[in-house]
């Protein structure tokens, strides 16, 4: 039997959706508008095109840039080539992008407009890259001379490529965070990543007539595999961002009648806290999705005073899992405030003790894991695939706790991670960086609750000794060595830091300590 009888892949969604539905709109981008027809044969054309100058099966291919409707025709069409999408966080600075690029072994770098320097700098630290091609934004620009780019390679074939492409063929590696001080490359296939879509459509309500606003960054999992590739799958109408600041995103609610949109925490507080939310019609807008952080119960209660008709939704996950792994329905949002909910269709969820037993309800455990979602392990890393999967469960890293009807509340972060504005921060990374600092005896970097940022990176410091440090001084040296995203938002210098008998860092003492201590700063 012919294995293209029975396949389901990524590219094989686009194709059926503009089967159904050729002439609905499927992306909208600027004043640009595909239809799932001209979506779909434009994802061919690239395809063929990119086949025809070297892109092959397995070869892993960086994406440098902003959400834009090139993103998202290069996410598809390197799906039905068998190509491996690499996307990296555009906060980066060049070498951390480089360290991702170098890693994965890419040779080709997608970079936006505003991303061509980034992406040269990075290329050029001793890394695969070959090429760097041109990808066109949100607004119209044109590309530097002499730069490949994204019309140059649409091939005048938009038939669909002659290339067998398996379900369980690597999809994507998208680089976390980690607690460690380098990023893990988390594996996902195709098989994995459409489990996935399957829970998020039936869990979170995505439908072809939703509108939905794509603003978070696509080169983030939660964006690119809760939202966009669900809403493709089902054939809705998508429009894409790559600015989400609250003046454009209500302009764009308002303008597209946008029925559907995530958000991290911050960003909806954002949103009400604009001078133009309150003239805005936001009508239109049905469901709402949040995650990375939990929104707190005031903020709960503002969004259902303010924007009456929107149901919300909490999915909680990693990048591991694709990354929806429990969801919290919007009758839940209220009642049960605070929690993740529970395990979402595709997924069996568990929170045990260091022996794998259950605890008991209420008891604080690590969350675990078993899905047909999960990736198959971490890039070039049989160690840390390893420890990520003991037992036969997928460890999240993550304490919490799970009660007698089987939600789940996160009660801390096992590997230290901090969630500020929807992005991940490795404490010990901003640690190690502050390390290099001179007159740094000791520091740890914490989460601290905010009214903006949920959570803010916050680094409590101990000087050496003889050594005077400021505030200004630590965060102007992490701003030199850092992404902006990562670098502390407050800077506490102590005399000591709390430790237990055998000399191990209490960090949850220092939360304990702290934790009030921004919860009047500005929010912004």
């Amino acid at each position: 039997m012919n294995p293209k009888i029975r396949r389901q892949t990524l590219g094989d969604l686009l194709r059926r959706s503009a089967a159904r539905n050729p002439r609905k709109t499927a992306i909208v981008c600027g004043e640009l508008s595909w239809s799932y027809a001209e979506f779909d044969a434009i994802c061919n054309r690239l395809a063929n095109g990119m086949l025809a100058s070297g892109v092959a099966a397995g070869d892993r291919v960086a994406i440098l840039s902003r959400n834009s409707h090139g993103f998202a025709a290069v996410r598809f069409a390197l799906a039905r080539i068998g190509a491996v999408l690499v996307p990296i966080n555009f906060m980066l600075n060049a070498e951390e992008v480089a360290y991702i690029l170098r890693h994965s072994g890419a040779k080709l770098l997608w970079t936006g407009p505003d991303m061509v320097e980034l992406g040269r700098a990075a290329a050029a630290l001793d890394t695969e890259v070959q090429r760097l091609v041109w990808l066109p934004g949100e607004d119209p620009a044109t590309p530097p001379p002499g730069m490949e780019h994204f019309e140059a390679l649409l091939s005048p074939d938009a038939s669909e490529p002659e290339v067998e492409v398996d379900a369980r063929s690597l999809l994507q590696i998208i680089y976390t965070s980690g607690t460690e001080s380098l990023p893990k490359g988390a594996m996902l296939t195709h098989e994995a990543v459409l489990w996935e879509y399957v829970s998020c459509l039936v869990e979170g309500e995505i439908s072809a007539g939703d509108l939905i606003l794509h603003a978070l960054p696509l080169y983030h999992c939660a964006q690119l595999d809760v939202f966009l590739g669900p809403g493709i799958y089902v054939g809705a109408t998508n429009v894409i961002t790559g600015k989400p600041v609250p003046e454009n995103l209500l302009g764009l609610i308002a303008k597209h009648r946008v029925s559907s949109f995530f958000a991290p925490p911050s960003i909806w507080i954002a949103l009400m806290r604009s001078p133009q939310f309150e003239s805005t019609d936001l009508s239109s807008l049905a469901k709402g999705y949040y995650g990375a952080s939990i929104m707190p119960v005031e903020v709960l209660r503002e969004v259902a005073a303010r924007i009456p008709q929107i149901r919300l939704w909490n999915f909680y996950g990693q990048t591991e899992i694709a990354p929806v792994a429990t969801v919290l329905y919007p009758h839940e949002q209220m009642p049960r405030a605070g929690s993740a909910g529970r395990a979402a269709i595709n997924v069996e969820t568990r929170v045990v003790d260091d022996r794998m037993n259950d605890v008991k309800p209420g008891e604080i455990g690590e969350i675990v894991h078993r899905s047909p979602q999960l990736l198959l392990g971490y890039f070039k890393d049989e160690e840390r695939t390893a420890t990520a999967f003991e037992g036969d469960w997928f460890h999240s890293g993550d304490l919490g706790t799970l009660d007698a009807d089987g939600y789940v509340t996160v009660v801390d972060r096992k590997k230290d991670m901090i969630k500020t504005g929807g992005e991940n921060v490795a404490s010990r990374e901003v640690e190690e960086a502050l390390y290099r600092m001179p007159g740094i005896s000791e520091v740890a970097v914490i989460g601290l609750p905010h009214p903006y940022w949920i959570e803010a990176v916050t680094a409590v410091i101990v000087p050496k000794d003889g050594h005077t440090l400021t505030e200004n001084e630590v965060i102007a040296f992490c701003k030199e060595h850092m992404a902006h995203f990562k670098v502390p938002k407050a800077v506490v210098l102590t005399d000591s830091l709390p430790k237990n008998p055998s000399g191990k860092l209490l960090k949850r003492e220092l939360r304990t300590r702290f934790e009030h201590m921004l919860k009047d700063a500005p929010r912004t």
